[in-house]
């Protein structure tokens, strides 16, 4: 007769693997590594996650979870107009990406590892991780790109794409700058996205 899995075997497996793809990338990190770090045999393992991908795609659904969580929050505590959520969107970036165990978006990270990665399959296939991926990516675009337009100014889809490269900055510079000299991009890329929201809308 199979065992039945104990209660949180599924999340104990995946919590190990998110933290290891986290620091090592995904690319270096081997299911046997998982299976030694998760303390799961390997039929348990791949009965919850059959491929790599399936698991990778679930280590990066987590991490949306996670930032959509982190992005609602910094949005419910500022002002409900549209430019405060709009600078409290990219301070709260700039925050996570000062913190010590910063390594980087999890997202891009994965697209910079898999460029090449297709991200569509079967209509009813699992998600795969380049497509969870860019749709993360594609989503906080647009939510930038719809407070920008409540903004009413006169070019929004450039202060879109200024806002973006700030954010983009963010993360970029979190992966070679020391903790100190980051600190001092973090506050000119908040002061930056503060003034190309202001002189818009002045």
């Amino acid at each position: 007769m199979a065992r039945t899995p104990a209660p949180g075997t599924r999340d104990r497996i995946l919590t190990t693997a998110s933290r290891l793809f986290y620091e090592h990338g995904v690319r270096a990190v081997g299911m046997n590594q998982v299976i030694t770090e998760a303390g799961t045999g390997k039929n348990l393992l791949y009965s919850h996650f059959p491929t790599k991908n399936d698991l990778v795609a679930a280590y990066l659904e987590r991490a949306r979870d996670i930032r959509s969580a982190q992005a609602r929050r910094a949005r419910d505590a500022a002002d409900a107009d549209p430019r405060a959520q709009l600078l409290a969107l990219v301070e709260e970036v700039a925050r996570r990406t000062a913190r010590p165990d910063f390594r980087g978006c999890a997202f891009r990270n994965y697209l910079a590892e898999f460029p090449d990665d297709a991200d569509l399959g079967a209509v009813d296939a699992p998600p795969t991780p380049a497509g969870v991926a860019r749709d993360v990516l594609a989503g906080t675009h647009r939510e930038l790109a719809d407070l920008v337009a409540a903004l009413g100014v006169a070019d929004p889809d450039r202060l879109t794409e200024e806002l973006w490269l700030v954010v983009d900055g963010l993360y970029l510079q979190a992966a070679y700058r020391d903790r100190v000299d980051a600190r001092v991009g973090v506050e000119v890329a908040t002061d930056l996205a503060r003034r190309l929201v202001d002189e818009r809308v002045s």
